[in-house]
């Protein structure tokens, strides 16, 4: 049985795609926190003693046990603990503000996902500076080479993330066991370091050292980033993987920490611990392992790619982002998918912020506002849902693990004027676009009065009777068949353009995530059916399969188009969105040769 646990693939490639990033905060954690305080025992223990219930409270508790508990059919994340919350709320304004909620929380993630990969990957080349001859390398060759990691870590993206789970697992299961050999080693020279796990340490410190203890949360929340990424990232691999390999990590963490931990109180003057940590233990082991932290920053980057990915896949199913070319990278799991333009933008966002800030140092005052703000978001959902299904004891938790949530959240806010702004003002990206485009679809479908279809079956009737028709059949979409589009009753009645047989398709999103159901076509009049095609609200299918096993024969494929005329700057950008991204029957893959698309001028 422990065999079974060990082997498990899914933990090797857990260790790949979601465990990246929080693996290599030991790199940069105790360094930035050690920066700003002196290492003195007292320090030492708190800190350590902060760390160690940070990752049992934030990551334990908040995800592995609570938010992993309440997934769909093996998806989590953000939009996912909207749509558990929404059929259970009453009031409009609570549905208003858990969306809200959620789209900040999305927003927040692709903010902190962009600033990962570039503290990660610059934190891991700056380890050269320890290598002799080396100590004097020039600033701007350490971000050349983040950079060009970076870039192929980007166009590796393609090949999708079964096959990145694959080629990354092992190496971070190296990573893993490096850091829990090496830490273990350094704990000889302090072995008293492991009290810490006493919480009395913790709070010992918080008390004596007043507002400067408070702040000096936004450093330790170092260790818990990525932590959000193991929710986001449950639909690549399933939750029981991402738990069994967890409490792993957990392990390897802790001993890590308190080892470095060990060394600082022998070797106060380490301006690097984890990596003069190394230097000491074995330096003719140094090289391979700058190497493979380096690997394992590449590794850590992959982790929030990958959540990102998911994020936006969850966003265009329910409708929330526009839609985009999706690629499915796996034959076995639907949800590995990659997005070429959110792969690229990343890439663009990445290299500016290395640009921007030059060291890690630097990107440590930005890094820790976006991770708390997803957490707080998080936490706020999660004790919402619980509170609302009667069970007490979770909620109890819930609200204990908010607190401490809301604790670090406040003391990251000092970051703001130091560079946190940049990881808002990224976030800030995806906000506008989700506010815009929801908003704008709304302003659409309220200038697009559809037509009842009480209204539209006498007239259609009367058409039928009179006009020649053309033989086949012609497919439309509508969202709702009793509610017909503007571009339906435009082409038949205007143009006078009616088929033999005229077939409305109704794509309709159930509240299950997975899911595809469909029924015989069912004929409103002569020459006038309907066909509903019920998806769960994350499935994204190929349309024409469907048709064709309903032994659907379509000769032409009508769809709407709105050519949106605006002096307005919002509705502009609105226009470009829409211009942008595909429509819905590129989305679906229908035939190209089938598809016409009638073009309705809108004044917004």
């Amino acid at each position: 049985m422990l065999r079974d646990y060990f082997v498990m693939p899914g933990i090797v490639k857990s260790m790949g795609l979601v465990f990246g990033d929080i693996g290599t905060s030991p790199i940069y954690t105790l360094t930035a926190i050690f920066l700003l305080i002196p290492p003195t025992p007292q320090n030492v223990m708190g800190i350590l003693s902060l760390i160690f219930w940070t990752l049992t409270i934030l990551v334990t508790i908040q995800y592995t046990f609570l938010a992993m508990h309440l997934g769909k059919k093996g998806e989590g994340g953000t939009i996912v603990l909207k749509e558990i919350l929404l059929p259970m709320l009453k009031s409009g304004n609570q549905i208003a503000f858990v969306t809200l909620l959620s789209i900040i929380g999305i927003s927040l993630f692709i903010g902190d996902g962009v600033i990962t990969p570039a503290i990660s990957i610059l934190s891991a080349v700056e380890g050269v500076l320890l290598i002799p001859g080396y100590e004097q390398t020039a600033r701007i060759f350490l971000m050349l080479a983040a950079a060009v990691i970076t870039i192929c870590l980007f166009a590796f993206q393609a090949r999708g993330t079964e096959k990145v789970a694959w080629a990354f697992g092992p190496v971070m299961v190296v990573w893993f066991a490096v850091l829990a050999v090496s830490g273990f080693i350094a704990l000889f020279l302090a072995p008293q370091v492991l009290f810490a796990i006493n919480p009395a340490y913790a709070l010992d410190y918080l008390l004596h050292n007043g507002l400067a203890g408070f702040l000096i949360l936004s450093a330790v929340i170092l260790c818990a980033t990525g932590g959000e990424a193991l929710y986001a990232d449950m639909g690549h691999l399933g939750r029981d993987p991402i738990v069994k390999a967890w409490y792993l990590v957990f392990f390897a963490l802790v001993i890590n920490y308190f080892g470095q931990g060990a060394f600082l109180l022998a070797h106060p003057g380490s301006q690097n611990v984890l990596f003069d940590m190394i230097f000491a233990e074995a330096k003719f082991l140094y090289i391979p392992f700058l190497l493979l932290s380096i690997a394992a920053t590449v590794i850590a980057s992959q982790a929030m790619i990958s959540g990102i990915f998911s994020i936006v896949y969850q966003g265009i199913t329910t409708r929330i982002l526009p839609l985009l070319h999706i690629e499915y990278t796996s034959p076995h799991l639907r949800s590995q998918i990659y997005i070429d333009v959110v792969n690229w933008m990343l890439l663009f966002a990445v290299l500016f912020i290395i640009l921007i800030f030059q060291s890690s140092n630097n990107l440590t005052h930005a890094y820790g506002l976006a991770v708390c703000g997803t957490m707080m978001i998080t936490s706020i959902l999660i004790l919402w849902i619980f509170v609302l299904r009667g069970e007490i004891i979770k909620s109890l938790i819930a609200g204990g693990v908010l607190i401490v949530t809301g604790t670090f959240l406040l003391s990251n806010f000092h970051k703001i004027p130091q560079g946190g702004f940049w990881s808002l003002l990224i976030a800030s990206i995806p906000l506008g676009i989700i506010l815009i485009y929801t908003n704008g679809q709304r302003r659409l479908a309220t200038s697009l009065k559809p037509v009842p279809l009480d209204e539209f079956l006498p007239k259609f009737n009367t058409l039928y009777k009179t006009v020649n028709k053309i033989s086949g059949s012609a497919l439309y979409f509508a969202r709702d068949f009793r509610q017909i589009p503007q571009y339906i009753p435009r082409t038949m009645f205007v143009n006078n353009i009616v088929y033999e047989e005229n077939i409305i398709i109704s794509i309709i999103r159930t509240e299950q995530p997975f899911g595809v159901t469909w029924g015989v076509t069912r004929e409103l009049t002569k020459g006038l059916s309907i066909f509903e095609i019920y998806l769960g609200y994350m499935e994204i299918v190929d349309i024409s399969t469907i048709l064709k096993d309903a032994d659907i024969d379509e000769k032409t494929i009508f769809y709407g188009m709105e050519d949106i005329v605006t002096n307005h700057v919002v509705w502009k950008i609105f226009g470009a969105i829409k211009h942008l991204t595909p429509s819905v029957v590129q989305f679906y893959r229908l035939p190209s040769d089938k598809i016409h698309g009638v073009v309705t001028r809108v004044e917004m």
